[in-house]
């Protein structure tokens, strides 16, 4: 799997092309800069790009908009965020277009070398990959309006775990419960939030994640 990685400090992007390369996957290109990101990921089309949100020369959101504009000439491009800290924005945006195939992680994931790499490849596959802190900061910032308030809290731990892009399989040996549990939970999310059912696990993640943002940003 072609994969490129756009992180402005030296030790980190070695590193994660060394961890890269160990799990099997081909790092055509490592980069420091907004601008060399956008030319590597419209040049070399790779099945996913792992991207730093704050990249030189700007250091504000470079990394993110490189990554955005890439999606645009490139439609479906996948794209791993990563971020020093929950930037609930910068998730919403690149969410926004509702396509899939986009992950927003806090850097001190990559030192879970499995859980980081799972999302590698979840991303790559067009699915998502949000990190629970953001989701956990979406849903508490909402947890006293209406419908998202109505959730019970079995229904909130199924919630986050499916926005971060987990199938039923696995949310339900992650909280003990059996599938059809589950299924029953997420049938139940679905109703309160006004949201039609689907068996893609990506679209429906993505429904979820859609409702937050628009909450959020209301």
């Amino acid at each position: 799997m072609r994969v490129v990685i756009a992180e402005d400090l030296h030790l980190l992007r070695e590193g994660l092309v060394h961890l890269l390369r160990a799990h099997g996957f081909e790092v055509v290109a490592a980069v420091e800069s907004g601008p060399e990101l956008l030319k590597a990921l419209t040049e070399e089309r790779p099945e996913v790009a792992i991207v730093d949100v704050r990249l030189p020369p700007t250091f504000t959101d470079e990394g993110l908009q490189a990554a955005l504009e890439a999606r645009r000439r490139v439609p479906g491009l996948p794209v791993l965020v990563l971020s020093q800290h929950v930037e609930q924005l910068y998730a919403r945006e690149l969410l926004a277009d509702g396509s899939g195939a986009v992950g927003y992680l806090l850097k001190d994931r990559v030192l879970n070398a499995h859980q980081f790499v799972d999302a590698v490849r979840r991303v790559a596959d067009g699915g998502t990959a949000m990190d629970p802190e953001v989701i956990a900061k979406l849903l508490a910032s909402k947890a006293r309006n209406e419908p998202l308030g109505s959730l019970t809290p079995r229904e909130r731990e199924v919630l986050e775990l499916m926005a971060e892009g987990r199938s039923n399989a696995a949310i339900s040996q992650r909280l003990f419960l059996s599938e059809s549990a589950v299924g029953k939970h997420t049938a139940s999310i679905f109703g309160k939030l006004a949201l039609a059912p689907s068996d893609d696990d990506n679209r429906r993640v993505l429904a979820v994640l859609a409702y937050l943002n628009a909450a959020q940003a209301g």
